[in-house]
């Protein structure tokens, strides 16, 4: 297929890379041509506007920042929308706004235009590994058409429902991560502060009911003094700020969302979410 490819940063350009690897004609565009430099070299084709990656593809893929970043690529002026030839299928895999989701849809199909989201969870490994979950929203029949193409990027792949509830989805999941991320660092900011050996104490309970992903997958890179980021603590802070806008009084990712934007105000946004660690001092 002849895939437009919008967004290739930590996890984009992985997967873009998935898709080039299994034989589609890939164009790529991001703000910043040198982070899309390796795809060009594999012979991806370069393009100077998200409108010029649109034009005459089947399939146009995003996983861009923030909302606003989205909207601008699918809404603006010489964005997907005005580009994308009718009957193609645009998917954006950006974790964003149920809201603007289903605008998206339904502009997409006042153009006879086919729209999902998509949003994938599995940051960083999962999209080098090519195990993220993917989490679809749009008709289901669109969904079925495109599996193919999420297949070669992810394993866990699950139709939710109508337009938005793919993001509404990831917003559920991203509200999990924040309770799990924040209880395995206060497990071992307790253990370092009553004297405990904190390897003999992640020895003890990662693999117990304790456990989680979160624990040995990233709040462990902290403990050794890994801040890299697989996933950065602004856009976890991003992703909870969109479920927030919900009615609904869930009290425990709130908190943890006043944390990482302290850490936010603090300078380190950009370190991965194992960076929860330094709110409490650790």
């Amino acid at each position: 297929m002849k895939i437009g490819f919008i967004g290739t940063g930590i996890m984009g350009n992985a997967m873009a890379g998935h898709l080039l690897d299994a034989g589609h004609e890939i164009a790529v565009y991001n703000r910043t041509k040198s982070k899309a430099q390796n795809l060009i070299d594999r012979g991806a084709k370069w393009c100077e506007s998200p409108g010029e990656c649109s034009r005459d593809r089947d399939v146009i893929i995003t996983i861009v920042g923030y909302p606003k970043d989205v909207e601008e690529v699918y809404l603006g002026a010489n964005g997907i929308l005005e580009n994308a030839r009718e009957g193609s299928f645009v998917v954006d895999m950006t974790t964003s706004s149920p809201e603007l989701a289903q605008r998206i849809f339904n502009e997409a199909r006042n153009r006879k235009i086919h729209a999902l989201d998509a949003p994938v969870t599995g940051g960083d490994t999962g999209a080098k590994n090519a195990s993220l979950t993917i989490l679809v929203g749009g008709d289901e029949s669109d969904f079925n058409q495109l599996k193919p193409i999420f297949e070669i990027l992810g394993k866990n792949i699950v139709y939710e429902g109508s337009a938005g509830a793919g993001q509404k989805t990831k917003a559920a999941n991203q509200i999990a991560i924040a309770g799990a991320l924040a209880g395995a660092c206060e497990a071992f900011v307790f253990a370092k502060k009553n004297g405990l050996d904190v390897q003999k104490v992640f020895d003890a309970i990662s693999t117990g009911s304790a456990a989680s992903t979160q624990m040995s997958g990233i709040v462990k890179r902290g403990l050794d003094g890994n801040f890299d980021p697989g996933f950065m603590v602004k856009h976890l802070a991003k992703d909870l700020r969109i479920a927030s806008e919900s009615e609904i009084d869930l009290p425990i990712f709130k908190l943890v969302l006043e944390e990482l934007t302290k850490l936010e105000q603090d300078g380190i946004g950009s370190e991965g979410t194992q960076a929860l660690l330094k709110f409490y001092k650790f």
